[in-house]
């Protein structure tokens, strides 16, 4: 009997996989894509951040300031308490930072697939925010014990602010450092050539990674 042939996987990645890939250095970056490729294979992954961004998205939908996020750490199971008592208040106060509660909506985004050369990269914010101005913003979160660096913060930025039509049009592209309450955005002074020439090669070197560890 012959055995079935395998499927090669093919090279992917969400937008956190490949910021994180990006900042890191030499050797690491072939253990990082190696893992992401295992986890792919055996389809494993559990977002453990869920309900939390629940809690966060229902104060800005419900104008509630912080009542559902003061809450949340109480509703979860008792390993992710920490986790979430670590991350409420930076997030309460970037929610006090948007203002007004009744001025700030909840906006609706939609996911997109970025394609740096041949790697497809899953942009997928949390959120968006809409003021009452009109003027909109596209969230992505940002959960890490240590702030983003600059590298991982501007690639971020970047691809969400290429697919922002397809994601939530004429918005700009936030990254929130949840624990420390800091909202990143796009430095007035970056050069957006550059950053897909760096992101290209970025893109070229997982793919190879991800082929070798096969």
């Amino acid at each position: 009997m012959t055995a079935p042939i395998a499927t090669p996987l093919t090279p992917y990645a969400t937008l956190l996989g490949f910021t994180r890939y990006v900042d890191r250095t030499g050797p690491t970056k072939a253990t990082f894509v190696g893992g992401l490729r295992r986890q792919r294979a055996s389809r494993h992954g559990f977002n453990p951040h869920g309900q939390f961004v629940k809690a966060l998205k229902a104060d800005i939908a419900f104008h509630t300031g912080g009542t559902h996020l003061a809450g949340v750490a109480d509703v979860v199971k008792p390993r992710w308490r920490p986790l979430y008592q670590a991350l409420v208040p930076g997030a309460t106060a970037w929610l006090e930072s948007l203002g007004e509660p009744a001025a700030v909506d909840l906006a609706q985004t939609r996911d997109a697939l970025a394609m740096l050369g041949d790697l497809p990269v899953k942009i997928n914010p949390q959120f968006g925010v809409r003021y009452a101005d009109g003027h909109a913003e596209a969230v992505r979160l940002h959960f890490d014990e240590a702030p983003p660096s600059e590298e991982a913060a501007l690639a971020t930025l970047h691809l969400m602010a290429r697919h922002m039509d397809a994601v939530l049009p004429h918005a700009e592209p936030v990254l929130v450092d949840v624990r420390r309450g800091v909202a990143h955005r796009t430095p007035t002074d970056v050069k957006p050539a550059q950053v897909e020439q760096w992101l290209a090669g970025e893109a070229a070197a997982f793919r190879a990674i991800w082929s070798t560890a096969a």
